[in-house]
């Protein structure tokens, strides 16, 4: 395939320099020329193009930028899209991306996607192979986009050793907002205490076990990418933090009271989780 990837950073270039290890021919396009000249040097595309550009002859759009950006640039690819062409999203949110795509004519050509991969980091330079092995990929709505546009979306998502799951855009929202993004604000919300409690940057580096460092990895997130997250996903956020501060009350009233018992059953509620993972 001709394959155009907007957005040269982890997502989109992680998965540019999959496809182009596969012999698919990948132009990039990033609205940071710094971004674009360090996906190109670490050979993560073949060549840089304008998205206008980059779209003439390729046969799979991939929109890999912050959700924000990516409500704002879908319908004007969509404008330009051609017979046969797909495009597909990466974001990790999708009821807001849906919508900006909803009455388009060119709708049917879109496949609303998210897969479940990332790390802490961001920017080209956080590409990595492999970051989407074995992992899980949702695709929203699939019922509004053509079959040959869906078939290609699932296709990608194949040969990047994905499996592929089917939710509705507000489903899949609502479960991000429960499982994925809460994480992501516990973390910051406890780099936040720590660094506001601590002040010896020594003691943290020193005292700061695997607990710690797992717990605190996503407060290594880039805000670019988080802050329009959050907003979008408001509803749903609001919701899961009202329930954490419950949760986190329990712990606080079973600590002061000295509660063995409520303590022992709380952690161990908790472990059920560990059946599910």
């Amino acid at each position: 395939m001709k394959v155009l990837v907007i957005g040269l950073g982890l997502i989109g270039g992680s998965m540019a320099w999959e496809l182009r290890k596969q012999g698919h021919s990948v132009t990039g396009a990033d609205a940071s020329a710094k971004n674009a000249e360090t996906a190109r040097n670490r050979g993560l595309v073949d060549g840089i193009a304008t998205p206008e550009a980059g779209m003439q002859g390729a046969d799979l759009i991939v929109i890999a930028v912050p959700v924000d950006a990516a409500v704002r640039l879908l319908p004007g690819i969509l404008d330009r899209v051609e017979e046969g062409q797909t495009v597909i999203d990466l974001g990790s949110t999708k009821a807001a991306i849906v919508a900006a795509a909803e009455g388009h004519p060119a709708r049917a050509r879109f496949v609303a996607c998210h897969p479940m991969a990332g790390t802490e980091f961001s920017g080209p330079e956080a590409a990595v192979e492999g970051l989407y092995a074995g992992r899980f990929t949702v695709i929203c709505n699939k019922d509004e986009s053509d079959p040959d546009a869906l078939a290609t979306a699932e296709r990608l998502f194949e040969t990047l050793g994905m499996k592929t799951v089917y939710y509705n855009a507000e489903a899949h929202d609502m479960h991000a907002a429960f499982v994925s993004h809460i994480s992501h604000i516990t973390s910051f919300a406890l780099a936040l205490t720590v660094l506001d409690k601590e002040k010896n940057e020594k003691d943290i580096f020193s005292l700061a076990a695997g607990g710690f460092t797992s717990t605190v990895r996503l407060a290594k997130s880039a805000p670019h990418t988080w802050v329009p997250i959050f907003k979008q996903n408001k509803k749903y956020l609001l919701d899961v933090l009202d329930a954490q501060t419950e949760k986190l009350r329990l712990f606080r009233e079973a600590i002061e009271s000295d509660s063995d018992t409520d303590l022992h059953a709380l952690i161990e509620e908790a472990n059920e989780i560990k059946r599910i993972l």
